[in-house]
């Protein structure tokens, strides 16, 4: 676990921790990420994404009404300032009991750091080959307008790159930087750091590369 520096916003003082994620199945939730539609807002067709909201309710997992997704141009400089619309997390993998624990250990997190009570979970393959990289983060260097992220890291294919980067501010260097292994997760506050992902590219130029992560934010951002 790490934790630097001092915050004043979020209770406990948390900034941002990685960890193992030993309770999960990464084998079992990564064959829901074989059938992800491609995403319709980012150009290149590199990236495939599902999205979904919930709460934790009664001690269990509920999943919210469909929304639209809305960030504003001072937080995505690509795509802000619309409402975008994704196909719903498969009703298969909201049910399954390693997707139910991130959820719950996420909510722990939140519960603590957040007044919001509404997750947003993002399934996302970023795809790459010998002439077409991936972009994981097109926005550049950027904040998403929530309170707490986590990115999970589920499994990497035949890629080299995605090395995920935070920093204090867009002008300094990074605080953190790390391919984040499966199995890994970073928790941050994202009112405290600006993060990023390196593109990605193919180690075999003969084979298309992948790299599947769900971030989880809180807010959801949807409504």
């Amino acid at each position: 676990m790490q934790k630097v520096l001092n915050s004043k916003k979020l209770g406990y003082d948390l900034l941002f921790t990685l960890q193992k994620a030993n309770f999960i199945n990464l084998e079992e939730l990564q064959r829901f990420f074989q059938d992800l539609p491609v995403d319709p807002y980012i150009k290149g067709n590199y990236r495939r994404r599902r999205l979904s909201r919930f709460s934790i309710t009664d001690g269990k997992v509920v999943k919210l009404p469909h929304g639209r997704l809305f960030q504003s141009k001072e937080y995505n400089p690509v795509v802000g300032d619309i409402q975008r619309e994704f196909h719903e997390i498969d009703d298969a993998l909201v049910v399954h009991e390693d997707f139910t624990r991130l959820l719950f250990a996420f909510n722990d997190a939140c519960k603590l750091y957040s007044d919001s009570r509404e997750i947003g979970v993002h399934q996302i393959r970023t795809t790459c080959s010998a002439t077409n990289f991936g972009n994981p983060a097109p926005e550049g260097i950027h904040r998403d307008g929530t309170d707490l992220i986590a990115i999970f890291s589920i499994g990497r294919n035949n890629v080299q790159g995605g090395e995920t980067h935070l920093y204090r501010s867009k002008k300094e260097s990074p605080v953190f930087n790390k391919t984040l292994n499966p199995g890994e997760l970073l928790l941050l506050n994202d009112r405290e750091f600006f993060h990023y992902t390196t593109p990605v590219k193919p180690l075999n130029d003969e084979i298309d590369g992948t790299r599947d992560v769900f971030v989880l934010t809180c807010p959801s951002l949807l409504s």
